[in-house]
């Protein structure tokens, strides 16, 4: 059940829409289901001798302003309360003695008319179809004092959660108020009539929100703004600093013909140039791409290695989540920022899901738990090395990586989830579970090809060995109370690289446990698939079945498996939060 609350300054022309044929919607027998004293004139049913509705509906208007004339020049400039309520299509069809209840408990519950009060506001609820009513009130008391209407909007939302659970309709997420401002139905109607697939709030949100991401300064936000094509605008003051930024689309204009422009704190209220500002200052990051977090060396393409960068410090940061720590607040705005790169630079096949999970989890970085400042260099940098590597194919190490980052997504979304839910937080911890799913759905498409290469090798492993790496999970999975089912989640695919990764010189025991001590797999689709790549990208596999890394000049002989195990699983410190230092130094069991 959705309330929605708006003011004006019209009684007589809210009304005449109430009871007309309706703009878009067709209003079919509009009637009164309520009223402040049930004895209002109802211009739908009018039972007198001669009825006329014209006539019927200017003494209804005149009966619910009665008060605002008596007030005077005290009575507020917009003295009408107008608040539409609106049922889930799947919940069943209200009667109009239910209707009357809603509306009494909502002016009641935002104290327009509290229950016994003979001096309330005066209202009435139209109803007009068979999903919603309207409820209409004037806001002067009978004592002509104003109400007062502090909340009313959380306290609707508040009350309408009662009626869903009271009454078994779809029980709907609390807000906290954290949200971003949703589009008005001028501008989603104005984007239907004009071939726009969403309002142009929504468009420049995300625009604002993927130039944001991995930003250094903010000179280089504001030159992503203008290269994604969006008219910006910057306030200045007197001393020539900035004061906030507007963006328009090109082509929005209003009637006389100038651009719509939007602040960016009414886009969302952490894109406002301030709040960007601490972002940036939260985690300074280098003006050289994030490839130094990995030691420089060029052993893939510049994509593949940056996704194996940020597969890492995702890991990372899905250990700071499930901890108890206001670090893990900011961490969630970097989240956001690595899912904003990715999305970008996904390859064709992939981009609507990982689209559609970073705007999904753009909710989930919200929420009234302040961000403490927290070192988010490690996974601001790997988002800004995704984007400054450039779009990845959807074929080879390119997406084979693609497919070990979005794996690891998933869990850091499941994560991000627990610990909104452990909050209280509903809305953000059903974002992130929106997320996980997308994320889930791109995974299947991203690691299809490279997951069936690998199976195919593993299913072409001589008999003994095959026997014996399988002998190798069975005994690892159990001890972290896991199962590796053969019937369900085949394993040739872990069985083949743990065949390669021996090839390689690691010990394929000891590295199948340091995979699975990393962090839990309770959450996995398939635990298989999460180790198939902690394992590939712990020993420097390739991500996808014949693909080769490139030769590195300069080098010597390959370093031990112990070495250089140890090495990927130490971030250096220009990669790594610095709070992981303090807390995590050895992974968590």
């Amino acid at each position: 059940m959705v309330p929605k609350i708006r003011r004006g300054s019209r009684t007589h022309g809210l009304l005449v829409y109430l009871y007309g044929p309706g703009k878009r919607d067709e209003h079919i027998d509009p009637h009164l289901v309520g009223s402040w004293d049930d004895f209002a004139p109802d211009p739908g049913r009018d039972t007198s001798p001669d009825p006329d509705p014209k006539a019927t509906l200017a003494r209804l208007s005149a009966a619910l302003d009665l008060r605002v004339k008596q007030a005077g020049t005290k009575a507020p400039a917009q003295h009408v309360w107008h608040c539409s309520v609106r049922t889930d299509p799947g919940d069943r069809t209200l009667t109009d003695a239910e209707w009357n209840t809603v509306a009494r408990r909502l002016v009641q519950s935002v104290n327009l008319a509290p229950e016994g009060d003979p001096d309330g506001c005066r209202w009435v609820a139209v109803r007009h179809a068979d999903d919603h009513i309207h409820i209409l009130a004037t806001m002067v008391r009978g004592d002509l004092r104003r109400p007062r209407m502090n909340y009313d909007f959380k306290k609707a939302q508040a009350e309408c959660r009662r009626i869903e659970k009271e009454w078994g309709l779809r029980q709907l997420k609390p807000g906290d108020g954290t949200g971003a401002k949703t589009p008005t139905s001028a501008e989603r109607f104005k984007a239907e009539r004009t071939g726009r697939p969403e309002a142009p709030r929504e468009t420049l949100r995300e625009a604002v929100r993927q130039a944001l991401a991995g930003a250094a300064t903010e000179e280089e936000f504001f030159t992503r703004l203008r290269e994604a094509g969006l008219r910006v605008k910057i306030r200045n003051a007197p001393s020539g600093d900035a004061l906030g930024y507007n963006v328009a689309l090109p082509g929005d204009r209003n009637r006389d013909r100038e651009p719509i422009w939007f602040a960016g704190s009414t886009l969302a209220p952490d894109l406002s140039l301030p709040k960007i500002r601490r972002r940036l200052s939260d985690g300074t990051l280098d003006q050289t791409a994030s490839s130094s977090a990995t030691g420089g060396r060029p052993e893939w393409s510049p994509p593949a290695r940056e996704r194996r960068n940020a597969t890492g410090i995702a890991e990372r940061v899905a250990i700071l989540l499930d901890s108890d720590d206001h670090e893990a607040a900011a961490q969630l705005v970097g989240v956001g920022e690595l899912l904003d790169a990715v999305a970008q630079t996904s390859p064709a096949a992939t981009r609507t899901e990982l689209s559609a999970a970073a705007r999904a989890f753009e909710r989930a970085t919200r929420s009234n738990v302040r961000a403490e400042r927290a070192d988010t260099r490690a996974v601001r940098s790997a988002a800004r090395g995704i984007i400054q590597a450039g779009s990845a194919l959807g074929r080879g190490e390119d997406g084979g990586t693609t497919a070990m980052l979005v794996s690891t997504l998933v869990l850091v979304a499941l994560a991000a989830a627990r610990w909104h839910s452990a909050r209280g937080h509903a809305q953000q911890a059903h974002a992130s579970r929106q997320t996980a799913e997308h994320l889930r759905a791109a995974y299947r498409q991203a690691a299809a090809t490279p997951m069936q290469a690998l199976r195919d090798q593993g299913r072409a492993l001589p008999e003994a060995e095959r026997r014996t790496h399988e002998a190798t999970i069975r005994a690892a999975l159990p001890e972290q109370g896991l199962q590796a089912d053969n019937s369900s989640t085949k394993t040739d695919a872990l069985a083949a690289t743990l065949a390669q990764a021996e090839k390689a010189g690691h010990d394929p025991k000891a590295l199948l446990q340091q995979a699975i001590d990393m962090r839990e797999l309770d959450t996995a689709e398939d635990v298989n698939d999460v180790l198939v790549w902690r394992l590939r990208r712990l020993a420097q596999l390739p991500a996808h079945p014949g693909a080769t890394r490139r030769p590195q000049a300069g080098t010597g002989q390959p370093k031990s498996a112990a070495k250089r195990t140890s090495n990927r699983m130490a971030p250096t410190a220009a990669a790594r939060p610095a709070a992981y230092d303090a807390r995590h130094r050895t992974p968590r069991r």
